[in-house]
């Protein structure tokens, strides 16, 4: 499985550099210490042995009184002689086979030599069996190589690895937060949040990057400004000839009557599309996000649609938690919705909310009963100056539904699109609950 954090990453090269040192620090030791050591005990042991090889008479497996005599001098030095039929020499057969002193007795002696290696009760146990002296075997107590004295090196290479995790994790962790800070700044701006400039800190790497989201940032804030500039001086450039054309055309003569309603209701027009491509443009305002009643946005909804002697079902599952955001940008999204059912739909619609299963969402949504959207269209209608197909007609400027998914989006909720089975069209728009 491939690793993608950078954090886990450069732990993993951490502990793989630290265990490669490691190993190279055991094979060093053994090849430059402990290898130079055994072959100096080899050499030792190899010339007191020849002696005692040299003095025996080499009668089987009688050994002579000089064996026995130097054999008390080896005793000083921990060297005992066995025989095969001892229970003690059981050991020589559990023990483990050294080759390379092996190699290295048989060439001192130059007699076949097996030597073998056991832990004893007290400390390491060399056995060894040489041709010369059949029936024979020689026990070298390594008192100086204890079972004890590799503790110390195994705690002290644990300890060593812990302290270079923590120390490597820490330096992970203090390399990665401005990253963490930039990742999250990033999503800020990409729902269309400007967040105030970032620390620039860390390494000159990361201080460019920081350096540069600033200053992107920045030109993005300054391209939402100016562009909320230029529309509201074309809203107000092109409202003001409007507001004209209709006062002009409410003085006309009665005989012109037929004339001034279409010249009104395009006047209307004209001003609801720009209102739409203002609502639209209008960049998110998080400050003035605050506690919002959703079933109280429903009512008032329901109310305005009552007025237009329209009558949507409504119903509302339960209590509804309140949702985080701007009540106007809501319930301009709800009306929206609803809008587009009663101009779409059939004299039927209906509108519900209620809460997701884990309190998590509250959804709202709006049904009709008209010809619906065909499946290629769904993912295009949210897109601006997108009208649908032809069974939903094509009034409008086509941003009512792109209003909708803006403004859900910059509220971090989610919407959904589907043909009802009985007929018409389903829309369900969701936002985060207040815990």
């Amino acid at each position: 499985m491939r690793v993608r954090s950078a954090f886990t990453q450069t732990l993993i090269i951490f502990l793989t550099l630290f265990v490669t040192s490691q190993l190279y620090t055991f094979y060093a030791l053994f090849h430059y210490a402990l290898v130079p050591s055994l072959q100096q005990l080899n050499t030792i042991l190899g010339h007191e042995i020849s002696i005692m090889l040299e003095d025996s008479n080499g009668n089987g497996n009688e050994i002579s009184e000089e064996i026995l005599a130097r054999q008390k001098v080896l005793d000083k030095l921990g060297v005992s002689i066995h025989s095969l039929n001892e229970n003690l020499s059981q050991e020589f057969a559990h023990a483990m086979r050294i080759d390379l002193m092996s190699e290295e007795m048989t060439r001192e002696l130059s007699s076949p030599t097996d030597v073998r290696m056991i832990l004893g009760q007290r400390s390491y146990i060399l056995w060894m069996k040489i041709e010369k002296l059949p029936g024979v075997l020689i026990q070298i107590p390594l008192s100086e190589l204890q079972e004890e004295d590799f503790i110390p090196l195994f705690r002290n290479c644990l300890l060593m690895t812990i302290l270079i995790m923590l120390g490597g994790w820490l330096f992970v962790r203090i390399q990665n937060r401005p990253l963490k800070d930039l990742e999250k700044a990033a999503v800020s701006v990409g729902k269309g949040e400007i967040p105030p400039a970032l620390p620039e800190k860390g390494g000159t790497e990361i201080r460019s990057v920081t350096q540069a989201f600033n200053q992107m940032a920045k030109g993005i804030q300054d391209l939402e400004a100016d562009r909320a500039l230029l529309m509201a001086g074309i809203s107000h450039d092109l409202r003001t000839p409007l507001t004209r054309i209709r006062l002009a055309t409410e003085m006309m003569s009665p005989e012109d009557s037929y004339l001034a309603e279409g010249i009104i209701s395009d006047t209307e027009e004209c001003n609801e599309i720009i209102s739409q491509f203002m609502d639209y443009l209008k960049p998110v305002q998080t400050q003035s996000f605050k506690e919002v009643d959703l079933e109280e946005v429903l009512r008032d909804i329901v109310k305005a649609a009552e007025v237009n002697h329209t009558k949507p079902e409504m119903n509302v599952a339960g209590s509804l938690k309140y949702a985080w955001g701007n009540p106007i940008a809501i319930k301009r999204a709800v009306s929206n919705l609803v809008v587009n059912a009663i101009r779409y739909g059939n004299g039927w619609v209906k509108v519900s909310a209620g809460m997701t299963a884990d309190q998590a969402l509250v959804w709202l949504c709006v049904e009709d009963n008209g010809p619906g959207i065909s499946e290629e269209q769904m993912t295009k209608v949210f897109e601006p100056f997108t009208q649908g197909d032809t069974a939903r007609g094509s009034e409008g400027s086509g941003l009512g539904l792109a209003i909708v998914k803006r403004i859900v989006s910059q509220h971090h909720g989610s919407v959904s699109m589907n043909n009802r089975s009985e007929g018409g069209l389903k829309v369900q728009i969701s936002f985060p609950a207040i815990k």
